[in-house]
């Protein structure tokens, strides 16, 4: 046997080994979001269960004091909610809806975060009631606008 067939079985292993690997699936791909929330606010559990059927990895960290947390990230206190979290560099304040995180994550704005002010009823962990439309709002240092609107989980506009 000669040093060619030798290298040509190595490349061709190589090649085979590669083809035979896992694929990453996309939800391995996606930032963890850490979220920031009370520990008695039933509201944020239901946004944090949102997140992870719509596939993305959850943590939690309960808080006592979000104020804190808000202002070291650049929350804007009139878009403070009750619960703030942090992904692929991005902060995300109250009811955000995955569609608008995942929209975020690919578009990488530039953007401090965004936000859900409030708690629109039918917003991902308020849900019940007559759905209320509301926007997602980006902001920055650059200054604020409409990223998406929604009503309910349904994005609108």
């Amino acid at each position: 046997m000669n040093t060619s067939d030798v290298s040509r079985r190595s490349a061709l292993g190589i090649g085979a080994a590669a083809l035979m690997s896992p694929t990453v699936s996309v939800a391995a791909q996606s930032p963890v979001i850490r979220v920031h929330k009370d520990p008695n606010c039933g509201c944020c559990t239901g946004w944090v269960r949102h997140l992870e059927s719509a596939g993305f990895h959850v943590t939690v960290q309960e808080e006592r004091n979000l104020q804190d947390i808000q202002k070291r990230l650049g929350v804007p206190a009139d878009l403070a909610a009750c619960h703030t979290a942090e992904a692929g560099g991005y902060v995300i304040e109250g009811h955000v809806p995955a569609a608008a995180i995942q929209r975020l994550l690919k578009e990488r704005p530039a953007a401090t975060g965004v936000a859900v002010p409030g708690m629109p009823v039918g917003s991902p962990g308020m849900e019940g009631g007559t759905l209320e439309r509301y926007a997602v709002v980006l902001f920055g240092p650059d200054g604020r606008r409409t990223f998406m609107e929604f009503e309910g989980l349904r994005p609108v506009g």
